[in-house]
């Protein structure tokens, strides 16, 4: 296997790749002996039929094109570990010699690793995050809880208010007249849900059992239903049944109930200690992002197109593995979102980008302060793989590779550059 670099603009390459003529025979003869099978030439047998007959037959390229498709992952496999570049695309293939006798001869366009040529990383400013937490915040947190414990009381002696669940019967007219799909029986509505069309349930509010109320409304200009959008239509309709959420008295035994603690006032600490050490974590990644985008600004760097494309199909990858998981295919997805694969893509672009470019930046920064990953450091993400993975650490350092040990090694120095970055940032009010 031979190869030859030609840089192209855009930190683009290609990359020629000559495989010998007795790997490209080889390659031919196992597409032989594969279908040969499946080949029929009167006077012989099925699988009987020399190779020179069913290349008279056929022609010489018959085999061709699957010995190439044995050939050049292996070729390229290698073209790659002799490369001094670091690509960072899939390959664009071309054929460009493929005959009996001769060497196989392909070309790869692939995206090299672009140079980062990083501005100001030290120091770099960032708004300083309020980590206040209010007793309004504390009540809000503590509702929640008391809405997740509420009952559900039947009332008969008042009118309907905001929020209360009713069961309703309704029927629509128009100019006096019924429209299709304008009627229900004992059908379910929270008021102020917003599940009906605007002014509608906000007329509800006062209505009394079983006594019939007029609600007037107009539909949307951009209502699903074409013939009904724009119009102005009258509703009857009769409240048959009204619920409210009882909420749980804010005491001692409610505390007790929903946490470790015997009173409220331990109960409401805990609740504000836990909604801080929210607020600090959600102000650590808000600061981590901030640092790396301000960074990213300050450098410069040109992302050939054949790079993101890459990083967005390995993060629709990443997408479709996790919908499988939840038992769901992203073509069924695609059914329920109306997306396309194209689209879909595309509104990964944005994502990719940011990705691609943090990494790089840091990966700049990791250069410039000759981080390095030690072996103690190397070894600890190990045995939290193998914890992760519930095997034994020797499994795991048999499974990975010289590429899996750089990645990873990778990583930590990645960790290294973001903790450095943002420690040497600065806090402004």
């Amino acid at each position: 296997m031979s190869l030859q670099i030609e840089k192209l603009e855009g930190n683009m390459a290609k990359l020629t790749i000559e495989a010998s003529a007795e790997d490209f025979e080889a390659a031919v003869e196992k597409a032989y002996q594969k279908n040969k099978n499946k080949m029929s030439i009167p006077g012989f047998r099925k699988g009987k039929v020399p190779r020179q007959m069913i290349e008279r037959m056929y022609g010489k390229e018959v085999f061709f094109e699957e010995a190439a498709n044995y050939v050049i992952p292996t070729a390229y496999a290698k073209a790659v570990d002799e490369c001094t570049e670091e690509i960072v695309s899939q390959p664009k293939i071309e054929v460009v010699q493929a005959e009996a006798g001769k060497p196989f001869v392909f070309t790869a366009e692939v995206a090299l690793k672009p140079e980062v040529e990083l501005g100001k990383y030290k120091g770099v400013s960032v708004k300083k995050a309020d980590l206040t937490v209010t007793d309004e915040e504390v009540d809000a947190e503590i509702n929640k809880e008391r809405e997740n414990n509420a009952r559900t009381i039947t009332v008969e002696d008042r009118a309907v208010k905001d929020g209360d669940m009713t069961v309703i019967d309704f029927e629509g007219f128009i100019d006096g007249v019924a429209f299709e799909g304008g009627k229900g029986e004992n059908y379910p509505l929270t008021i102020g849900s917003g599940a009906f069309i605007p002014g509608f349930e906000e007329q509800l509010v006062g209505a009394e059992l079983n006594k019939e109320v007029e609600v007037n409304v107009t539909f949307p200009e951009d209502y699903q239903a074409s013939e009904l959008a724009g119009k102005a239509a009258t509703f009857k309709c009769t409240v048959k049944e009204i619920k409210e959420k009882e909420l749980p008295a804010l005491d001692d035994e409610f505390a007790s109930e929903v946490s470790e603690f015997d009173t409220l006032a331990e109960y409401k600490e805990d609740v504000k200690k836990k909604l801080t050490e929210r607020k600090e974590a959600q102000a650590k990644s808000e600061k981590e992002e901030a640092v790396i985008d301000a960074i990213i600004e300050d450098a410069k760097m040109d992302i050939p197109e054949a790079m993101v494309t890459t990083q967005q199909r390995q993060m629709a990858d990443d997408f479709a593995q996790r919908l499988q998981m939840q038992g769901l295919s992203i073509e069924q997805y695609f059914q329920f979102t109306g997306l396309t694969a194209e689209a879909f893509l595309e509104q990964m672009k944005p994502q990719a980008e940011k990705r691609i470019k943090s990494r790089l930046v840091l990966e700049a920064v990791a250069a410039a302060e000759k981080m390095e990953a030690t072996e103690e450091e190397y070894k600890e993400e190990i045995s939290k793989m193998a914890e992760a993975y519930q095997m034994e650490v020797e499994k795991i350092e048999e499974m990975i590779g010289k590429f899996e040990q750089k990645a990873i090694k990778s990583d930590i120095c990645i960790r290294k550059a973001v903790d450095f970055v943002v420690a040497h940032a600065k806090e402004k009010k």
